[in-house]
């Protein structure tokens, strides 16, 4: 039995994961939950599943938490803040750390996690896009594992396994295109916040689906699989594919190519990345090809999609660069959803930040150099809609 803790276990990912827990009870068992606020669900997670300790993000919902588990017949260690969520990541025996929380939140603790010596389940995109070349420095001291869990760079992590070294020629990753994957881009300006909510294949959080109708969800992808995989950045391409049956692709250096699919189900990725290198079964869907019917493909296009050319951008320039572009699409993400700036500014605000951190970057950040680039480029882009959107 796998011991594991989840980080963000009220999200998409962490409420997945416990899905899985609860199918395969022999298979898992959970030592520690961590999320940001929501205390409902997380009191019922703790009722199921017993964990050893717990941490809610949000200071201010702990004694309301505890009154929450007040009845149980056990008592978890229940903390709060980062400082509570870290602990988490760390605590005792658990072999594994799903890491499901959103957004550049997630780094400090998967950061403690791996220095604790779990290996990690990577849910959180920002770990490596922000924090790659201090993570993965982190990773070889450590000796742990770094597993994808999301349902792309699991798709190439499984194509991968028994290609050789020097094996692989170029990474393919495939993009739903989002909500206006249909939509004229001229139309783009009139987008409202519901509309862009509207994911056409997947469920999943508020600032995610957002990413996905920019598209750059795809390009903060880029940059991960550049960390993960090793790959050139000319060497990996994204292809619109609206079904989501393909759920990403490897070509070989013999021009072969390698695809996995399945339905679009996150529990998928997440259950191998859980159990590699072994493979459990369910009694999920399988996969019918003759249901999925026709399997396209088209380039996408970059005047609708500018937050893929700027995530290309800001890989190459490398050091903190990511970190800058990651967080004023949070930073910008986070203004559209609450309906401060249009649809279409959420690339330009972007650019602009980017344009005005490259005289700061630096190749080899350290992790206050990281932690920094953030902290200014979340306060440019405040500043930045403050003076154009008012």
């Amino acid at each position: 039995m796998k011991k594991i803790s989840i980080l963000g276990s009220t999200g998409s990912i962490g409420t997945q994961t416990l899905d899985i827990v609860t199918h395969h009870p022999e298979q898992f068992q959970v030592i520690g939950l961590a999320t940001g606020n929501n205390i409902a669900l997380l009191a019922q997670q703790i009722r199921q599943f017993r964990p050893e300790i717990v941490a809610i993000r949000d200071e201010s919902r702990l004694e309301d938490l505890k009154t929450l588990i007040a009845d149980l017949d056990y008592r978890p260690i229940v903390l709060a803040g980062e400082s509570g969520v870290i602990e988490v990541a760390r605590y005792g025996d658990a072999e594994s750390v799903v890491t499901g929380i959103v957004g550049c939140a997630g780094l400090l603790p998967t950061i403690a996690a791996i220095e604790a010596g779990k290996d990690i389940a990577l849910a959180n995109k920002e770990t490596l896009i922000a924090g790659g070349p201090v993570v993965l420095p982190l990773i070889e001291k450590h000796g742990v594992k770094l597993l994808p869990a999301d349902s792309e760079h699991s798709a190439i992590f499984q194509c991968l396994q028994g290609v050789p070294e020097g094996g692989l020629r170029k990474i393919i990753l495939t993009a739903s295109g989002g909500a206006f994957r249909d939509l004229p881009v001229e139309k783009l300006s009139q987008v409202t916040v519901a509309d862009a909510l509207k994911h056409p294949n997947w469920s999943m959080g508020k600032k995610i689906t957002i990413d996905s109708a920019t598209l750059m969800n795809k390009g903060l992808e880029v940059i991960e699989a550049h960390y993960l995989f090793g790959v050139d950045y000319h060497s990996i391409e994204i292809v619109i594919h609206p079904q989501s049956i393909i759920h990403s692709l490897i070509e070989l250096q013999d021009t072969s190519v390698l695809a996995q699919l399945g339905w679009p189900d996150m529990r998928l990725p997440l259950l191998y990345a859980l159990s590699w290198p072994d493979r459990i079964y369910t009694d999920w869907e399988r996969l019918d090809l003759v249901k999925a019917g026709n399997l396209t493909f088209k380039e996408p296009d970059h005047d609708k999609y500018p937050c893929m050319g700027l995530a290309y951008a800001a890989g190459r320039s490398g050091g903190a660069m990511p970190a800058v572009l990651n967080a004023a699409n949070e930073q910008a993400v986070a203004l559209f959803l609450a309906e401060r700036i249009g649809f279409l500014d959420i690339p330009r605000v972007i650019e602009r930040v980017c344009e005005r951190f490259t005289t700061k970057n630096t190749k080899q950040p350290t992790l206050e150099d990281i932690l920094e680039a953030d902290r200014w480029a979340r306060g440019e882009v405040l500043q930045i809609s403050e003076k154009v959107f008012g």
